[in-house]
């Protein structure tokens, strides 16, 4: 229940951010270009809170928080009088009017800028990209990609981090193959390894880009030593404690592999199983009973432990932090590449390369949105610049319901010399509507199937 109270108080909190930044775009390029502008809100419904500024603008916060909107004056909707005709949207020229519907989406740009500067500026720590397990048998062991090894840049895209090399891999579904240029302990020179992925499958909600290749990150070595037994779980309810060495289960001798339990383990879901430890210098077996949970579609076996791990290699670990010239540097050049990569992705979406299960509605962003600020500031921000993003880029899609929609109209009427007819712009808006509310509930639909 806390879980779910800080998802939500996040949630809002980043929500009434981003939709307070775009907001304000349309608001201020309405009110540079002489647009009366008669309502600022954020949020939909019952005004909370409410002040009336010296120009006759009202600021209103209201109780539903999933949206707001800049309302102008425009006398296709309103009584205008003479005097004021000169103030509203509709009567100013093609150009202004772009601009102040462009603006909005391109606050959300600005922002992200702003977030990542300041993420840099502070100093994010960051692991190196070192290859560790490598499937024997999988796309990433038929090229011949060495563990230990950094990946330094994905067909051309540079990689500091593994941050760097999710979104390198999300941009390359669909394409036939992936270059890996990689840097060996030990090498002065980078090799390129080319990984065939006509046949690459891959599936988010069950397994991670790179675990699909075939391949995952370095970890430090694990112990087959208890260093958590959570409360109230099988582990605890059977008497194991922090500190027990693990020697077998069921029997058979684990050899200190902690991974090797971990697997047994999962093939005993609500059964119940001997586990011997070394306590003390005493070997003493214990019968637990783990817990079924569901992983990956299968149901396994649960004990609520963790072990012991040897300390992650100091020289794996860096800091991305910059000076203010080339913190803005970075925080423009990053954003840039995620919006192109946010197009790229829709365009695989209208082709197929990557499916529509991939989408993620409100509340996977509030789980994010509760992790990253569990993770600290720094990280929040990297998810707001994240979130900024996307906001803008949905808000550019020609859906007539959208600014994307208002857009296309407006270049349609460069083109033309002339408004499109209002009948026309209303067939489009009930489009745009259903076409929204589909793409929505197929959202929420995929969140919901993940929880």
């Amino acid at each position: 229940m806390i879980e779910f109270i800080w998802n939500l108080a996040s949630f809002v909190v980043a929500l009434g951010i981003l939709i307070t930044v775009h907001e304000y775009g349309h608001f201020w390029v309405a009110r540079k270009n002489g647009v009366q502008v008669d309502r600022f809100s954020i949020g939909f419904g019952k005004a909370i809170w409410r002040k009336v500024d010296r120009h006759g603008t009202e600021f209103v916060i209201a109780m539903i928080p999933l949206g707001g909107y800049v309302k102008m004056l425009d006398s296709r909707v309103d009584d205008v009088s003479e005097a004021q005709k000169d103030r509203t949207f509709n009567a100013k020229s093609v150009y202004q009017r772009i601009a102040i519907i462009a603006a909005g989406p391109f606050a959300n740009f600005g922002f992200a800028i702003v977030a990542f500067y300041l993420m840099f500026l502070i100093g994010v720590p960051s692991v190196k990209p070192i290859i560790g397990e490598v499937t024997v048998g999988s796309i990433a062991s038929e090229a011949q990609l060495p563990s230990n090894s950094e990946i330094i840049a994905i067909s051309g895209n540079k990689t500091v981090d593994w941050q760097d090399v999710n979104l390198a891999l999300v941009s390359a579904i669909g394409d036939k193959n992936i270059i890996f240029t990689v840097k060996s302990a030990g090498r002065t020179s980078s090799q390129d390894f080319n990984l065939n992925t006509q046949n690459w499958s891959f599936s988010p909600e069950k397994e991670s880009a790179m675990a699909s290749l075939g391949f995952l990150p370095y970890r430090a070595n694990v112990q087959a030593k208890l260093a958590l037994v959570a409360k109230g779980s099988p582990a605890e309810k059977a008497g194991l404690q922090v500190g027990d060495e693990l020697l077998s289960i069921a029997d058979e001798k684990i050899n200190g592999q902690w991974q090797k339990f971990s697997d047994e383990i999962k093939q005993y879901p609500e059964q119940n199983v001997p586990v011997t430890v070394m306590r003390n210098g005493k070997a003493l077996t214990l019968n637990v009973y783990p817990e079924a949970k569901e992983f990956q579609d299968k149901v396994v076996g649960y004990l609520g432990v963790q072990p012991v791990s040897d300390p992650y290699p100091k020289e794996y670990l860096f800091e991305q932090a910059y000076g203010p010239i080339t913190a803005l540097e970075q925080s423009a050049l990053k954003t840039w590449n995620l919006v192109i990569l946010s197009f790229d992705m829709i365009g695989k979406l209208i082709t197929g390369d990557v499916s529509v299960k991939n989408l993620s509605g409100p509340i996977s962003i509030a789980q994010g949105a509760g992790n990253s600020a569990d993770y600290g500031f720094v990280y929040f921000l990297g998810f707001l610049a994240l979130i900024s993003i996307n906001l803008g880029i949905i808000n550019l899609l020609p859906l007539p319901v959208l600014d994307g929609g208002h857009l296309f109209y407006y270049f349609i009427e460069l083109l033309t010399g002339k408004p499109v007819p209002e009948k026309i712009q209303e067939i489009g808006f009930k489009f745009g509507t259903i076409a929204l509310l589909s793409l929505m509930s197929i959202a929420i639909f995929n969140d919901l199937s993940r929880l």
